[in-house]
This record gives structure tokens, C-alpha cells and sequence, in this order.
């Protein structure tokens, strides 16, 4: 059986393929700020830098896999908080983990979003996500809004993955991201209630009808972690009842 690392595993998506795993029989090291196997506070340096260390301390001789579910939604403030999670605490997490992955020619699934793929985003922001500097990052998203904060740090969650996935796989570890659209989360919820981005959520349009549920998405992931997806590298799978198509039906 396997040994995967889950963050945000105490609740939405993290917590459906957490249970899907265990279901299997696989071993499973989650990973949350609280109700967790390691608690840690994925938006600070420290946070991130204990994750890492409880995870070698638990998995010495490497994981099969590490999906970093751990994500703000746009509806948190400061704006940077969103950032700082969202994109340098996954990366962080992945970069920090790779030799564990390494070991067992692991998986890595990143949670990107289907708004990762919607017009008008920040390219500025984007772009210095990707550069590195996190104050910087932080300083310049805080002058923006919740909106460029959350899809600009899955776009660039993205490309990160898309830039990196070629090296990596020659060195055994394959990475792909799945996008879900609108899934029916405490995430989803607490921008359901926002009162700002309450009305833009229900009025988003989903072809098939009704919101994803955690389940769905969990199936994918577990999908794409196993032998059945070895030819799959680089990847960025929507999960969101047609809605990516429906905007950018002539992207490809």
C-alpha cells in the first residue's frame, strides 16, 4: 500500500481524497491547521518549514504522493494571506518534498481552479508570484483585490506546475493539476455568505446544472495518482461541469 501527504486534509477536498485513500488502504499523513496528523500554518515561512521537517521525520523512506489541497478562498483579508497559502505554501510544500517523491517515483496532483483560466487577471502579479519574492508578492496583491489574489494564485500555481513537470518527470516524479470549478466546500460556503462575492458565485455559470461536491473531485485525483495515469505529465484537468468550455470553447 501507499504513503501519500494531503494538505489541507481536515476538510473539503483534502478531506475527500484523505477518506478515498484510507478506503484503499493506502497510509495517509495529513496535514492542516488544525485536526490534522501535522498542524502547521502553511502561510508563514516557519509553518511551511515544520510541515516539511514532520513529514521527513514521519516518511524517511519517501511518499507515493502529495496533493496540497491547503487553499484560501477569495473572500479572505488581507489579500496577501490568499498568496501566501495558495501559492508559495504549495510550492514551498512540493519543492521541499521532492526528494521524498523522488524516492518512490511519486505523484504530485496541484488543486489549480478553473478561474485560474478567466480574462482580466493581474499578469503583474502573476508574474511575480512565479519571480519569487514573497513580500514583494504579498505588498502588490494587498493593492489589488480578493478575485486577482485567489485566481492569480492558481494561475500561477499553473505554471508553475506546467514549467517544472518536464525536469521532474526525468527525475521520476510526475505532476499534473487538477481545476475544479465551484465544488460544494466550507471554502465554496464561505464565499456563498460573503457579501460581495455571495451573488458572482450563484450566478456563475455551470452547464451541467449544480455545484460539484469533494467527491468528485477526489475521484479524479485518485485517478490521476494511479498506474492508469503514468502517461500523464504536465496536465491541467477541469472538473467543473463544463464551464471552461463553455467560456473558452476555441482555447485549444
Amino acid at each position: 500500500m501507499g504513503l501519500y501527504a494531503i494538505s489541507g486534509s481536515a476538510s473539503g477536498i483534502g478531506a475527500a481524497v484523505r477518506v478515498e485513500l484510507e478506503k484503499r488502504g493506502h497510509r495517509v499523513i495529513g496535514i492542516d491547521i488544525e485536526k490534522a496528523d501535522i498542524i502547521a500554518d502553511l502561510s508563514t515561512r516557519e509553518g511551511r518549514a515544520g510541515a516539511i521537517t514532520a513529514v521527513l521525520t514521519q516518511a524517511p523512506d519517501g511518499i507515493d504522493g502529495l496533493i496540497p489541497c491547503a487553499g484560501l478562498g477569495p473572500q479572505v483579508e488581507p489579500w496577501s494571506t490568499i498568496i501566501s497559502v495558495n501559492f508559495y505554501g504549495t510550492v514551498t510544500l512540493v519543492e521541499g518534498l521532492k526528494d521524498l517523491l523522488a524516492a518512490r517515483k511519486g505523484v504530485v496532483i496541484i488543486i489549480s481552479s478553473n478561474s485560474a483560466s478567466l480574462p482580466g487577471l493581474n499578469e503583474e502579479l502573476v508574474k511575480s508570484m512565479l519571480d519569487g519574492d514573497e513580500n514583494k508578492t504579498r505588498k502588490l496583491a494587498d493593492s489589488l483585490d480578493g478575485h486577482n489574489s485567489y485566481a492569480g494564485s492558481k494561475l500561477a500555481l499553473t505554471r508553475w506546475m506546467r514549467r517544472k513537470s518536464p525536469e521532474w518527470a526525468r527525475e521520476g516524479v510526475r505532476m499534473n493539476a487538477v481545476a475544479p470549478g465551484a465544488t460544494m466546500t466550507p471554502l465554496l460556503q464561505a464565499g456563498l455568505d460573503h457579501p460581495l462575492y455571495g451573488d458572482a458565485i450563484r450566478n456563475f455559470p455551470i452547464p451541467t446544472g449544480s455545484f460539484g461536491s469533494p467527491g468528485q473531485i477526489a475521484a479524479m485525483v485518485l485517478f490521476l495518482l494511479g498506474p492508469e495515469a503514468a502517461f500523464c505529465n504536465g496536465a491541467v484537468f477541469f472538473v467543473d461541469g463544463g464551464t471552461d468550455a463553455m467560456i473558452r470553447p476555441d482555447s485549444f
